[in-house]
């Protein structure tokens, strides 16, 4: 057995919520149990990314990877593993192309086809140890700003990088930090929008639970280049962990000098604080962000004048994400040239997705810009589950666009996916199957924008209100000929009248659910009917009276009893359609393939 082992648990929120917490403790327990307490320790990490796989825990030096973990493994993983020297094959992740057990992370096409830069320190350090992340390099950046860099040099070498905000727009980090510093001021501010509202995204959120430090440093060292020196991270209040881990990191940055008056001798000052905000997914937008900062209700004003000339309470401001800050630290410690290696010509680096749906391998990946949809899909995420076909992914969140399967193969930058249609966003990456409604899919997003509209202005909260309205109608079989052309009307309408980005992206799903599947939008207009089979109210249920072996298994589990016949007296078994709820259970039930849905 070799010396100094570690196991690295995963205790992000996925893995928490599956048990991981108390795993730790039975851990420490059993490894106390065997004597093992000097060469063997146990470390809660942030997420590990195989959030498919929780809870996961790793052994280190080794690098094996055990999935699914439960408190009744801990014995036989500590016995086998640091007494035997053998691992425990059932808890090891099985190839799905060998059907083999494969052990090591670096053979896990999961991990072999990622390339982690932000996530660099997520799953292996304890996120609430200022040492650990000092261990592996952590502050060198703002070390270096501070002793060999003036502020001009440290903008030069972020724009020189080619970093583009990780929020969703793209727009390059450095000009927007430029924009700040030549606007006079007596006070400026900068701002860490880790307000992550998209549905199935989870990218900022792992960030500040598994590395905080890293984004504190990317802010000093932004603060120092703008010429700031107070700061506040606006983080929902949904996000307890996160911000239970970034507060505790503050503290100690504090602590070890990195944070308040005089940082490292330097003269330079910055403070640094945690805004809750209440998740209105609105104040993912800069100025209803710095609003509810303020103390206002969250909605967008007209810009100009930008935050960088007039922002929190009047002065200038900058805004990144947690993604974006995080890539600070790396770009100033290895260089502009370093970071530029990675990516595409107009969009370098790397981005991270939360890849989410109907994929066999869901979790957090780190890809470098122009990766396709196809490598992230089906190599990273290990295809579509239970061997369906794929139909679709949505990217961007509610503000993106679905692409179907003929476009697999784009790269994923800022620039190729605009072209298409989408938008690379804050990084949510939801897969879908042939089960799947791209009308139901569009309806489902934009009733999301609808709900999340702060309503200041009339297209927005009007415009998003009518084309749901239209979409509901469709799915019910209620379409029109003429709602088509409606949608389209009122979507570009939208989109180029309305005052923030919710509203202007709003209509994105339908425009491109329109563009790549108006097929679908017409079956359920002329034919009445739901190709995916997935809108209720377009569904019929019938029972095939020559499959049928009357087994009456759908009539005893029907929750309607709207299923009627008899064995004995040999009368077939039939739905009656008015009592039908459409809820499928009888398919579910029935072992012959004799319930049938149109």
């Amino acid at each position: 057995m070799a010396e100094n082992q570690r196991i690295l648990v995963c205790a992000g929120t996925g893995c928490a919520s599956s048990g991981a917490l108390p795993i730790i403790d039975v851990l420490n327990n059993e490894i106390k149990r065997q004597g093992l307490e000097k060469t063997v320790s146990v470390v809660g990490t942030g997420c590990q990314g195989f959030c498919e796989k929780g809870p996961t825990l790793v052994i280190e030096p080794q690098q094996i990877l055990y999935t699914r973990v439960t408190e009744e493994d801990v014995a036989e993983i500590i016995e086998q593993e640091f007494i035997k020297g053998e691992r425990v094959e059932r808890l090891l992740l099985v190839d799905q192309a060998t059907q083999k057990p494969v052990s090591s992370m670096g053979d896990i096409r999961f991990f072999a086809k990622q390339h982690r830069i932000v996530l660099h320190n997520c799953g292996v350090i304890d996120p609430k140890k200022i040492e650990e992340y000092t261990a592996r390099d952590g502050y060198k950046g703002i070390v270096k700003a501070l002793k060999g860099m003036s502020p001009e040099e440290v903008m030069e070498e972020v724009k020189k990088s080619g970093l583009r905000g990780r929020g969703g727009a793209g727009f390059p980090t450095g000009l927007k930090w430029g924009f700040c510093r030549q606007t006079p001021s007596d006070k400026k501010y900068i701002i860490c929008n880790a307000d992550e509202g998209d549905p199935g995204a989870f990218m900022d959120r792992s960030v500040l639970e598994g590395d905080p430090h890293s984004v504190i440093e990317g802010m000093l060292i932004g603060a120092y280049a703008i010429g700031a020196d107070e700061g506040y991270v606006y983080c929902r209040a949904e996000y307890p962990l996160a911000i239970k881990h970034l507060g505790i990191a503050i503290k100690q940055a504090e602590e070890a000098g990195y944070l308040g008056d005089n940082i490292l001798g330097s003269g330079f000052n910055f403070h640094l604080k945690i805004f809750e905000g209440a998740g209105a997914f609105v104040c993912g937008e800069e100025t209803a962000l710095m609003a509810s900062i303020e103390g206002k209700r969250g909605m967008p004003r007209v810009r100009p004048p930008f935050p960088a000339v007039s922002g929190l309470w009047g002065k200038p401001t900058n805004i990144n994400n947690v993604e974006t800050w995080s890539n600070i630290p790396h770009i100033l410690r290895n260089g502009a040239e370093w970071y530029g290696q990675f990516g595409t010509e107009k969009s370098k680096g790397t981005k991270i997705f939360a890849l989410t749906g109907k994929v066999n391998n869901t979790g957090l990946v780190e890809v470098p810009m122009g990766t396709t949809l196809r490598e992230i899909i089906f190599d990273i995420g290990d295809g579509i589950q239970g061997g369906k076909k794929f139909k679709a992914v949505q990217i961007g969140g509610p503000s993106g666009g679905c692409l179907p399967e003929d476009m697999l193969d784009l790269a994923v930058d800022y620039d190729t996916l605009t072209q298409a249609g989408a938008m690379v966003g804050s990084g949510g990456l939801v897969i879908m199957d042939e089960t799947t409604c791209m009308v139901d899919i569009a309806r489902y997003f934009l009733n999301f924008s609808k709900k999340e509209s702060c309503g200041k202005c009339t297209p927005c909260r009007e415009g998003t209100t009518r084309m749901y309205e239209i979409l509901d109608r469709i799915t019910k079989g209620e379409g029109k000929e003429e709602d088509l052309d409606t949608l389209e009307n009122l979507a570009i309408t939208i989109k180029e009248t309305s005052l923030c980005g919710l509203g202007q992206f709003a209509p994105s799903p339908i425009l491109a659910t329109l563009k790549y599947f108006r097929h679908e939008y017409e079956a359920h207009i002329h034919d009445h009917k739901c190709p995916a089979h997935n809108c209720t109210a377009l569904l019929s249920y019938s029972i095939d009276v020559e499959k049928c072996k009357m087994c009456s298994l759908c009539a005893k589990n029907c929750p309607t009893n709207c299923i009627s016949g008899d064995k004995k007296t040999n009368t077939p078994y039939v739905i009656d359609e008015e009592k039908c709820i459409k809820c499928g259970t009888c398919i579910e039930k029935c072992k012959f393939g004799a319930v049938t849905r149109a």
